[in-house]
């Protein structure tokens, strides 16, 4: 049988309330948390560990954030490629500066269509045939016969 006293029915309408008001001080509470996440890792050029630090923010939680919110995991993205866009025009300027060992790198990653790749050549002026691994399988026959 239901129970139509209304004294309960407010009792429970108030807590629903409650429940709600705390979870929507959680909610503004975790999105200011993710907020200030963001801001950090955009000053720190992405890194983790320095951007938790500054924000209050534990790694596990964050890691936990990138799994569980697709609107967070995108702002992240975004700000790792914020920051490889900063290091690839950092290593321009260094370019146009005359770093040889910056166009080296530079050639070696973005050259390689136009043929700016390292090979290895080996050649072989004896051949011979590979004896040692007469010597492997004896003992590993050895090893089994025992």
């Amino acid at each position: 049988m239901a129970d139509n006293n209304p004294m309960d029915r407010n009792n429970a309408n108030l807590y629903t309330n409650i429940n709600n008001n705390e979870m929507s001080i959680q909610s503004d509470k975790t999105n200011s948390k993710k907020e200030a996440m963001i801001k950090a890792l955009e000053k720190t050029l992405g890194i983790v560990t320095t951007a938790c630090s500054k924000a209050s923010v534990s790694r596990s939680q964050h890691y936990h954030w990138m799994n569980n919110d697709p609107e967070y995991k995108r702002s992240v993205t975004e700000l790792e490629n914020i920051a490889l866009d900063f290091a690839e025009s950092h290593l321009h300027d260094l370019i146009k500066n005359g770093s040889p060992a910056a166009t080296i790198f530079f050639l070696k990653t973005k050259g390689k269509r136009r043929g700016y790749i390292e090979t290895t050549s080996i050649e072989v002026t004896e051949k011979k045939p590979l004896t040692w691994m007469d010597e492997v399988i004896s003992s590993k026959e050895i090893r089994e016969i025992k």
